[in-house]
């Protein structure tokens, strides 16, 4: 088995996101790889998320931010230079989650934060939500990634968000603030910056050996690094088909949330386009969601799994 650490020195999340899908899509096999990255002022939402539902989007481009769009699923997030973000792209055959989440929480013990795996993909601490993760499956390689909350500005980060009414009352909480936590409000000490090399050495411990260290600057002037760069930041990336979003159904699950945007050809009874976003961590169930439902009669549920409960609850949805 093969380690590697990837630190980037580039705070632009475009220039971030392709240098990990870059991996994901050609690391070596047999190998593990833990990238450490930072992005500045940035709204970052999950594959299949309306940017106009979960985002201030003029507020934040007009104070000079940026909305980036992930190849995973889950939710909206905020990400500035008081985080820092963590990626594990690990072969197939050494893809672990429990071991990955285990390398976050080694580093925090180096400042005596005894942390806890909690719900569909955070981590938290005496309860309070300090990391999201998401996850996605490629062809080589699979991604687990996150953010670790440190000193982000809370202030923006609820002025750029827009809170899930539904979400937040389902969990019984009054506000945003309330569910998460900057660690370092309980470890003054600790920062973006050196809770780096502890990182580093919990994932050399984790793993059992000595990690290479890939020079970030080698990885970004690459062709294809570029291509996905100038793909992901343009505006047909994210906004383009979700600029004339209507919503026809709305609900929340416990898998997650959906916003579902129909066009029927009422003469014919059939469902001529659909539209879903969702915070749902599985991107390729949205999209089959949306395949299924495409040329359905309005009248007759289509035949599907029902043993998937997110199929289901999403025909459910729309059939009642």
């Amino acid at each position: 088995m093969k380690l590697q650490v990837v630190i980037s020195n580039q705070y632009n999340p475009y220039l971030n996101r392709a240098v990990e899908q870059y991996l994901t899509d050609n690391q070596e096999e047999n190998t593990v790889t833990l990238y450490l990255w930072k992005n500045q002022q940035t709204v970052v939402i999950g594959y299949h998320q309306n940017p106009y539902s979960e985002c201030n989007v003029q507020l934040l481009l007009s104070e000079g931010g940026h909305l980036m769009r992930r190849g995973t699923g889950g939710g909206a997030v905020y990400h500035d230079l008081g985080n820092i973000n963590f990626s594990f792209v690990a072969d197939k055959s050494l893809y672990d989650l429990k071991k990955q989440m285990s390398v976050i929480q080694e580093a925090l013990l180096k400042y005596g934060l005894h942390t806890e795996m909690s719900g569909r993909n955070d981590l938290t601490y005496e309860g309070r939500k300090f990391s999201g993760n998401a996850f996605a499956k490629g062809q080589r390689n699979d991604l687990h990634h996150g953010t670790l909350l440190i000193k982000t500005d809370g202030e923006k980060m609820q002025r750029y968000l827009i809170v899930n009414k539904a979400k937040l009352m389902k969990n019984g909480v009054k506000s945003v603030a309330s569910r998460v936590i900057n660690l370092s409000e309980v470890a003054p000490e600790l920062t973006s910056e050196n809770i780096k090399q502890p990182l580093v050495q919990s994932f050399e411990k984790v793993y059992g050996g000595q990690a290479t260290v890939i020079d970030f600057d080698t990885l970004i002037i690459m062709p294809e690094v570029q291509a996905i760069t100038s793909e992901i930041s343009s505006h047909d990336f994210l906004f383009g088909r979700w600029e004339h979003f209507e919503t026809s159904k709305k609900a929340q699950f416990v898998w997650g949330g959906v916003e579902i945007s129909l066009k029927v050809d009422e003469a014919k009874s059939i469902i001529t386009s659909v539209q879903i976003a969702s915070d749902c961590l599985d991107t390729e169930i949205i999209a089959q969601a949306e395949k299924l439902l495409k040329g359905c009669s309005t009248k007759n549920a289509p035949t599907y799994d029902e043993g998937n409960e997110i199929l289901r609850d999403i025909v459910n949805l729309i059939y009642g």
